[in-house]
């Protein structure tokens, strides 16, 4: 894992002589250990044993600790400098935990500075996010902070996508797929309004759940939408998902439903996404994923969600105005300049008036009240794409000039997307990869959403989605 060599510099100084730019540069980057941008580390041995094995070993007493830490420090210095993940790290004391958990730059963590995404702030503070309790109970287990754009709606990470280098990482909480995708982290949290936890995760190949909607949750996360806010969990694969939430005791931050994980299943396939809105390549992983569902015994069904349908933009429309609400009062101690993508999304808000966005309000609680009725035993999930186009292409795609997308803008029904739907009725959903584009070779990704307290099944319908993708030969590049 060393890196790309630098070269000495010719002719060598002397002692007493001034050493001209170009070699004093050159011996910089040798004394830091400089990476050059076409170096591609390859990860350690012990970073290629998965995840269920690593804890067995553990359980069993089969672990080297001592190799494990020496090996993940190598990895995190030649890895981080490539993918730029973390925003701050705190080093093994002795050792690296077994799990290694990321937590998203806009969620407090007692120890870790809070950066918010911007470049010129940070608090210490001096208690965690409520949600990290049951992580913090299993152990001193978060290593690091992790990328946020700023205050959740800037433009731009700065993050490398470390499987598809090619592609726009995405979202809010792009720092949480990226740095589990990079094998920096096992496990990530992040916070989801509109889908800035799925987006990452969808597009960097690995696996995104956004939590069932729960205001005393959220408490030590910076607000954007509170309406809509929601604590958001990424993992390499749904099976390391799934063991985390049992090992850690993630439930702990659901209300109890009595619903568990069942042998079938009703699928409700969102017959919406069919009206012209969606690329053939998203819909055909959604019809592989109900081929697969049905093979296996699930009832698949088409269903129709017109009325959450139309709420897709009006979602948009609140995100927008909460957050120029929220930022008309942290701008009293946020007093560093903001990027001009970030300025432009909160222009975009308070252009939302008071009556709209009470409506809108409005709206969303109703839908609240009466979306537990589509489920149950008649529904216990609902499938679609995880968005109506391929993940975008950098090659190719021009830059963004805003995250909000604004009513009039140019192909406004694409943008506003799919992801909203969850987010409005304030459900649990999850995005799981399941193929590879023909198109550009992006990770095609399907989203499926549950009831309140649902997250459980999510987990389990995409562990038995991943069990007929299998393995997309994803390596960090």
């Amino acid at each position: 894992m060393t890196a790309t060599r630098i070269p000495d510099p010719t002719p060598p100084a002397t002692a007493r002589s001034i050493p001209r730019p170009a070699e004093a540069m050159i011996r910089y980057a040798r004394h830091a250990d400089v990476a050059y941008p076409d170096h591609r580390p390859e990860p350690p041995p012990l970073l290629e044993v998965p995840l269920a094995e690593r804890l067995r070993r553990v359980d069993a007493g089969e672990w080297d600790d001592d190799e494990w830490t020496a090996q993940t420090e190598a990895w995190t210095a030649a890895a981080d400098p490539r993918y730029r993940a973390l925003v701050a790290r705190r080093r093994p004391d002795p050792h690296t935990p077994t799990i290694r958990v990321g937590v998203k730059d806009t969620v407090d963590v007692a120890g870790f500075p809070t950066g918010l995404g911007l470049r010129h702030y940070r608090h210490h503070p001096k208690a965690s996010a409520p949600a990290l309790a049951p992580v913090e109970r299993a152990g001193d287990l978060v290593i690091a902070k992790v990328v946020s754009t700023e205050l959740n709606i800037g433009i731009g990470s700065g993050c490398l996508n470390p499987y598809f280098p090619h592609i726009d990482p995405a979202g809010s909480s792009t720092g949480s797929g990226v740095a589990v995708a990079a094998n920096l982290c096992d496990l990530s949290m992040g916070t989801d309004v509109l889908g800035s936890v799925r987006w990452p995760a969808g597009q960097c190949g690995t696996v995104g759940l956004r939590m069932t909607h729960d205001s005393r949750s959220l408490g030590g996360i910076f607000p954007l939408s509170p309406a809509m806010d929601a604590v958001g969990w990424v993992a390499r694969t749904a099976d390391d998902l799934a063991l985390l939430w049992r090992r850690l005791g993630l439930g702990a931050l659901v209300e109890p439903t009595g619903a568990g994980i069942g042998e079938r299943y009703r699928i409700g396939v969102v017959d919406n996404v069919r009206d012209g809105s969606c690329d053939p390549e998203m819909l055909g992983a959604v019809d592989q994923v109900c081929d697969w569902l049905s093979d296996d015994g699930h009832l698949v069904d088409p269903v129709r969600l017109d009325d959450l349908w139309r709420s897709r933009g009006d979602a948009w429309q609140l995100c927008a105005r909460q957050a120029w609400d929220g930022y008309r009062h942290c701008r009293q101690w946020i007093t560093v300049p903001l990027h001009e993508s970030t300025e432009r999304a909160l222009r975009i808000g308070a252009r939302v008036d008071d009556r709209h966005c009470a409506a809108i309000l409005a709206d969303l609680e109703e839908t609240r009240r009466e979306v537990p009725a589509r489920f149950g035993d008649h529904c216990h999930a609902w499938v679609l794409p995880l968005d109506p186009s391929t993940p975008p292409d950098l090659r190719v795609r021009g830059p963004m000039a805003s995250t909000i997308p604004a009513p009039g803008d140019p192909d406004y029904d694409r943008a506003i997307g799919y992801t909203p739907i969850a987010s409005f009725a304030g459900l649990p959903a999850i995005a799981v990869p399941v193929r590879l584009s023909t198109v550009n070779g992006a990770p095609l990704g399907v989203q499926l959403v549950g009831p309140p307290g649902g997250e459980e099944r999510l987990i389990d319908l995409a562990r038995r989605v991943q069990r007929h993708s299998g393995d997309l030969g994803l390596r960090p590049r």
